[in-house]
């Protein structure tokens, strides 16, 4: 792996998960058995990818908790036998080199990765957003193909993007493409729309939480203005559009994004993860078979 650090934003309030995220990160919401970003630490992992920042804020203390070994629970378990709820810990043992740092005021995404300037060090990176899973059956397949484009076409950015219906374009940044260099599987950008209308949007092309960043980006998010009091990434983007090159990604069709932004999609994401579970999954899917046949 030529790119070696990640950065993982986890800063933000919840709001729209609320009263859930009233005392717990949003990110620690369970989904499956698992809290959601530890499925975004394990896809990094599953490259090869060791450095890792995760950019946290107050009432995110549970983050550093979840990832920290807790020796005092394991010999509790041992002394019991309980070696298969052991095993389920195995999180706490990946070879990983985790940092946290705070971002004190929410100033929007972009600010937040400015955080990162000093743990990046002049290298690109990727980025994960803390409440986005990618669900793939090769896990990291499609970071892999974000970093190999970005290496390949010497791109500034490199963004994945998912396909969403016409009427959800207005939730998302959404791509403008570079016809010219449509390949398909990846594309370079002409442009990007911040929620366009659908008599505005140029495609139904959405931006889907995995980037990756020439460390040019930090330049970019100092020349960004305030925008409804946050700093938009979307808007650093565009800055480097200017100069550079930023391609795109497609998510492949057995490729999925869920994520735990509003109670719509986390709900969606823990039935996915839920009915796929190897001890429940079946009973869970009869049970909402007989829920839904009353």
């Amino acid at each position: 792996m030529t790119i070696r650090k990640a950065v993982i934003p986890a800063a933000g309030l919840g709001t729209r998960m609320l009263p859930a995220t009233k005392s717990q990160p949003k990110e620690m919401l369970p989904v499956g058995r698992k809290p959601a970003i530890q499925y975004v630490v394990e896809e990094l992992e599953a490259i090869g990818i060791k450095q890792i920042l995760i950019i946290t804020g107050q009432k995110k203390r549970a983050i550093e908790d979840h990832f920290d070994r807790d020796m005092e629970l394991i010999r509790y378990l041992e002394e019991r036998g309980n070696y298969d709820l052991i095993d389920a810990l195995k999180h706490e043992e990946y070879d990983l080199h985790l940092f946290y740092t705070r971002q004190s005021e929410q100033k929007g995404t972009a600010h937040a990765m400015s955080l990162a300037e000093d743990f990046v060090n002049n290298e690109p990176f990727v980025v994960c957003l803390g409440d986005a899973i990618i669900k793939s059956p090769q896990p990291g397949s499609l970071l892999k193909r974000l970093i190999d484009t970005h290496e390949k076409r010497k791109s500034a950015v490199t963004i994945a993007f998912r396909e969403v219906s016409k009427e959800n374009v207005s939730k998302y940044g959404i791509a403008n493409l570079d016809t010219k260099y449509d390949y398909g599987s990846e594309f370079k950008l002409s442009g990007l729309i911040e929620k366009p209308t659908i008599n505005e949007t140029p495609s139904n092309l959405a931006i889907s939480a995995r980037y990756v960043f020439s460390p040019e980006i930090f330049d970019a998010i100092r020349k960004t203005p305030i925008n409804k009091g946050e700093y938009q990434i979307t808007d650093s983007i565009r800055i480097l559009m200017n100069t550079q090159e930023v391609w795109g990604v497609r998510l492949l069709p057995d490729e999925f994004r869920f994520d735990v932004g509003n109670y719509k999609s986390y709900f969606e994401a823990f039935l996915n993860f839920a009915f796929e579970d190897e001890d429940y999954g079946d009973d869970l899917k009869n049970y909402a078979i007989n829920l839904l046949g009353k």
